[in-house]
């Protein structure tokens, strides 16, 4: 019997469980394949395929899709729950952006009773990564880790330092752009 290699498994997309999460959140809210797609922007193909635990989706198709079913990201990447859970610097589910050079890796999602998901970022000079609003309600909070960050409201983004925190509402446009190499973040999400 072979056991999957942990190194060679990590920062990979866990698709079973996204293609799992994508049916179960598209039967509950009573939509079809095309109107989920129709919702989220997306091509109905590349929807079956994410269904059908094929393709790689982006960090945007993801938030899409998160957002036309109105479910925080992480229901739809929700890794199993131990007692104890270490995820170890690269590894766990890692999303890439298709539009910049940015990774959003789900350290934590929302227990049962709450709604907040945490993220560990890594984040490269270039272009910045423009997120649309998130679900009414839903605020952000960024700790940098290293490195320096233009983050917040896309209309009125600050500048933070390695050990600075922003708040800011993420059901509005913002906007995350490093401004050193090898910038690295922690991003809670609280949804409301």
């Amino acid at each position: 019997m072979t056991h999957p290699d942990p190194v060679s498994d990590a920062g990979r997309l866990p698709l079973d469980r996204i293609a799992a999460a994508l049916r179960r959140e598209r039967t509950r809210a009573g939509l079809s394949l095309s109107e989920l797609a129709k919702r989220a922007g997306i091509a109905k193909s590349t929807l079956s395929q994410l269904e059908a635990a094929n393709g790689k989706p982006g960090l945007e198709t993801m938030w899409a899709l998160s957002v036309a079913l109105d479910v925080p990201p992480s229901t739809l990447l929700d890794p199993p729950r131990p007692t104890v859970h270490v995820i170890r610097k690269g590894q766990g589910p890692a999303v890439p952006s298709e539009l910049a050079d940015y990774s959003a890796t789900l350290l934590s999602a929302s227990p049962p009773g709450a709604r907040r998901d945490l993220y560990f970022l890594q984040v490269e000079p270039g272009s910045a990564r423009d997120s649309d609003p998130h679900q009414h309600g839903t605020t952000e909070h960024i700790v940098v880790a290293t490195g320096r960050v233009l983050a917040g409201p896309q209309d009125a983004p600050v500048e933070l330092a390695a050990g600075d925190y922003l708040s800011y509402p993420g059901d509005v446009p913002h906007t995350c752009r490093a401004l050193e190499p090898g910038t690295t973040c922690v991003l809670l999400m609280q949804h409301t």
